[in-house]
């Protein structure tokens, strides 16, 4: 089994391009997902927040208001070292444990999607590290048209997270998501056609 880390800024196209290669065949992790399921009301990872950073940051009904501890963490890095402490364990727990069931039934490639896999030492779990770029203007611009940010929210989320720059030293391929989809969808595809013959061996 060929495990595969896709991984690049918040707004870089990853989602597009794991979508294309879920079409291909792979199985996709999407951590993302898994950060949500984690901290669900009456999990371990939520009541660890709710010990961590109080009652502020829940809504009435006890459900997490994840937009204002966001809000709180983008701004201030120890409280996103906080809340990170509590949630990267328990996030890769999970990925562990799906990635064990995938190889018992025999799945072929698996793509593990998560802007912070090299932050959180996940790639360790991988066998290849793929990296998706953009240029930060058109970065800052997706992520304030997709959230509804301002200017100054959408860049103070993009500067919490490792510069691209860092993450190339980790990485196995560089995908540079610029100009039309077709042409990077086109690379991608060179990539999984690769990935395959050396699963086949």
């Amino acid at each position: 089994m060929q495990v595969i880390g896709i991984t690049g800024g918040i707004a870089t196209g990853k989602t597009t391009i794991t979508k294309y290669l879920y079409g291909l065949g792979a199985y996709i992790i999407d951590a993302d997902e898994i950060g949500r399921i984690v901290v669900k009301k009456g999990t371990e990872g939520y009541n660890k927040i709710f010990d961590v950073f109080g009652s502020q940051y829940f809504f009435p009904d006890g459900e997490l208001d994840r937009k204002k501890l966001g809000k709180l963490v983008f701004n201030n890095a120890l409280e996103l070292e906080k809340l990170n402490k509590i949630t990267y364990p328990l996030i890769k727990r999970q990925i562990k444990r799906i990635l064990s069931l995938l190889r018992e039934k025999k799945q072929k490639i698996v793509i593990i999607d998560a802007a912070i896999l090299i932050e959180s030492g996940w790639y360790s779990m991988v066998d290849q590290v793929w990296l998706v770029v953009i240029d930060k203007t058109t970065q800052i611009q997706r992520l304030m048209e997709r959230n509804h940010l301002s200017y100054r929210e959408a860049l103070s989320i993009i500067n919490s997270q490792m510069d691209s720059k860092e993450k190339e030293k980790y990485s196995d391929r560089i995908i540079y998501n610029v100009g039309d989809e077709a042409s990077v969808l086109n690379q991608i595809k060179v990539y999984w056609d690769e990935l395959y013959h050396l699963e086949r061996g």
